[in-house]
């Protein structure tokens, strides 16, 4: 699990070439892995080689989601920025705003398409089910905390991040002029 975090974390690296960026989508993934560790919990599941195969694959998913996120969060702010649109923090909200909402049904369109694939292996009985259901358990759970991470906790931390900025830019030019 270590190595796999570690590998997401060089690959968001080298995706955004920022620290900032990628330490937000790597947020996602302790919020997705708490959803996790409540589904295991709550159904008396022992941790096992299955168990973690269902958390390093919802690790990436939860990583993917949140750089959608932000992706979609800069391309609205880099437009608005472009467009002489970005100087109060009233600017930067409605930015994150816009941004935010749409990336709802892509978000929403993603958990269902997974859920709607897990949920059949979780209420499984045949051969192999046991097994099936300790991989598909943790992705369940992490897909609900991911859910409201991504769209709540995300641009939050976002907003946070990029008004430290534009303060410390004015900052910048006051004592610059």
């Amino acid at each position: 699990m270590p190595l796999t975090l570690l590998i997401i974390l060089v690959l968001l690296y080298s995706n955004f070439k920022s620290i900032a960026k990628t330490l937000i989508v790597m947020l996602s993934v302790p919020f997705s892995l708490v959803g996790g560790i409540w589904l295991i919990f709550l159904l008396h599941y022992n941790t096992s080689v299955a168990v973690w195969v269902g958390f390093i694959a919802l690790a990436g998913v939860a990583a993917e989601t949140g750089v959608v996120m932000i992706v979609y969060l800069d391309e609205v702010y880099e437009r608005r920025l472009q467009e002489g649109k970005m100087t109060t923090a009233k600017d930067l909200y409605d930015a994150i705003i816009e941004g935010a909402v749409m990336r709802v049904r892509p978000k929403m369109m993603t958990v269902t398409a997974i859920m709607a694939g897990l949920l059949p292996i979780m209420w499984s009985h045949g051969t192999g089910a046991d097994l099936m259901k300790r991989i598909a358990a943790p992705m369940v759970g992490g897909m609900v905390t991911s859910t409201i991470l991504t769209l709540i906790v995300i641009p939050v931390i976002y907003e946070m991040w990029r008004g430290w900025e534009m303060h410390r830019a004015q900052r910048m030019e006051r004592a610059n002029a």
